[in-house]
């Protein structure tokens, strides 16, 4: 009996060990931060949130979780928070992702977002972190002509998708010297809202496509602005990868686990593997939404013309299902949670 005993409890021990017991999430008062917080709280795993409140919002914390109103440029308060909190895992979110503002404000983002992630990876010398996951962006790999795999060669077009790519390349250099595994997750375009209305995303000045017309859809007059029409795509607009928030947050918990129990780094696309045009979206949105007004704009600097993911890696390595997968589903969680904005 006594065997029998000794082994489950090894056991359970190993299944606890392999998933994190204090989790720090940086930007943890964002948009997906704030989703990822949501499923880590009712897995109950005590989370805490750094966030300097910037792009962040009050609106977002999760009031189950540890808050710490902080700057990844602060190198002293993350040495602190990572130490005295006895963060084992690390998810790192906090970062400017506006491609036009990178564009003009080159300086801003390299002190935030690549210097701010060495000093979040040296704060981690001789602590307990073993895992950090790390909020990638497919506008690495520059312009593609259809879908993308985690093989091809990054060569970033925009200053904020080199900013991604050198952070990728800092976690990369410091995984042995200071003993932690990592997960890199490429992110294709987050869009939609938690079906537990919630959460949702707030800030309007990134022009995501998806949070744009939800914001027209609570319109009496609605327009909507379409950026170039003369791409080398089927209809001349940008073609994305659209993948639902909540099923991004949930890659998140099962990249988590998998580092954290396999002891291997990896480096995953997130999407869906379809590629939507901007005319087939606005087009799904006309029919949601009556008297929709759309107008053409100059293209945006740093816009690739189209890009989707390659995504079999995840699929067999997480063995991720998503459950939103739907275009209009997304659509529709979006403008839900815009009405409850307004």
């Amino acid at each position: 009996f006594l065997e029998v005993f000794l082994s489950f409890m090894i056991y359970l021990y190993k299944k606890m060990s392999t998933f994190s017991n204090n989790i720090l999430v940086t930007g943890g008062a964002g948009y997906i931060g704030s989703h990822i917080i949501e499923l880590l709280i009712k897995k109950r795993i005590k989370v805490f949130i750094y966030d300097n409140l910037v792009t962040g919002n009050k609106r977002l914390i999760n009031k189950k979780a540890i808050f710490i109103k902080g700057d990844i440029k602060n190198s002293k308060l993350l040495i602190k928070t990572i130490n005295e909190n006895n963060i084992n895992s690390i998810i790192h979110l906090a970062g400017y992702l506006n491609i036009s503002e990178g564009q003009k404000n080159k300086k801003k983002y390299y002190k935030n977002n690549v210097l701010g992630t060495l000093n979040l990876v040296k704060a981690c010398k001789n602590s307990n972190v073993k895992n950090i996951i790390f909020s990638s962006s497919c506008s690495v790999y520059g312009n593609i002509n259809g879908s993308v795999s985690e093989k091809k060669i990054p060569k970033p077009k925009s200053y904020y998708a080199f900013t991604k790519y050198k952070s990728e390349e800092i976690i990369k250099e410091y995984e042995k010297k200071f003993n932690f595994k990592y997960g890199i997750l490429r992110y294709f375009n987050v869009a939609g809202a938690s079906q537990s209305g919630k959460i949702g995303e707030i800030e309007k000045s990134y022009g995501h496509l998806i949070k744009n017309l939800a914001i027209q859809s609570t319109k009496l007059k609605p327009k909507v602005d379409i950026f170039g029409n003369n791409y080398n795509t089927k209809d001349g607009t940008c073609i994305r990868d659209y993948i639902h928030v909540s099923d991004l947050a949930n890659i998140h918990i099962l990249a988590l686990k998998k580092i954290s129990s396999s002891k291997k780094s990896l480096i995953l696309n997130c999407g869906y593997g379809k590629g939507y045009s901007v005319k087939e979206i606005v087009e799904i949105f006309k029919k949601i939404k009556k008297g929709v007004v759309v107008r053409y704009r100059k293209k945006r600097i740093g816009d690739v013309a189209q890009i989707y993911s390659d995504n079999s890696k995840l699929k067999k390595i997480l063995k991720w299902k998503p459950k939103f997968n739907n275009i209009r589903t997304i659509l529709k969680s979006a403008i839900k949670w815009e009405k409850k904005l307004t």
